[in-house]
């Protein structure tokens, strides 16, 4: 980790393929998600990098910038089936792009899959750093999605 990425690790007990498949489908992270600003999405399931689908979000569950509902698409920046997965999140109106970006590392291990979610900001232009205070999703948040992803994962 550095001041700029925060990374989580969780073992859950179902094989990696199991956790990406919750993963590259647009609603999976819905599911999955702890920060309350995922409200729904659509799209379909993606298979490689440069894949999109869209995110209706809630601002209003971080209480932070005055944003409201949104909606942006979530592109697909690393794809290896049932080991990796990250994305960059854009919007029109956001010139330059945020930068910032959310993955997940699957690792087989003996009883399962080590998981590590990980959020990276360190490419985030000054003009963005100067109005949002980074990290914009705490290490709780994506310790606490790990664990809604640990239940899915063994329902699923």
């Amino acid at each position: 980790m550095s001041d700029q990425r925060i990374e989580v690790q969780r073992t859950i007990s179902v094989p990696p393929e199991v956790i990406f498949s919750i993963l590259s489908d647009p609603n999976g992270h819905v599911q999955i998600d702890a920060s309350g600003m995922l409200m729904s999405a659509e799209g379909p399931r993606v298979t490689a990098v440069g894949d999109a689908f869209l995110v209706h979000m809630d601002r209003e569950a971080l209480n932070d910038i005055p944003l409201g509902q949104y909606t942006v698409s979530i592109k697909i920046v690393r794809f290896v089936k049932d080991r990796e997965i990250a994305w960059t999140i854009e919007h029109p109106s956001i010139n330059p792009p945020m930068g910032y970006i959310y993955g997940y590392l699957l690792e087989p291990v003996d009883g399962g899959t080590l998981v590590t979610s990980y959020y990276d900001w360190s490419d985030v232009p000054d003009v963005h750093r100067a109005r949002i205070n980074f990290p914009v999703i705490p290490e709780t948040s994506l310790r606490a999605t790990l664990g809604i992803l640990a239940r899915t994962a063994v329902v699923a």
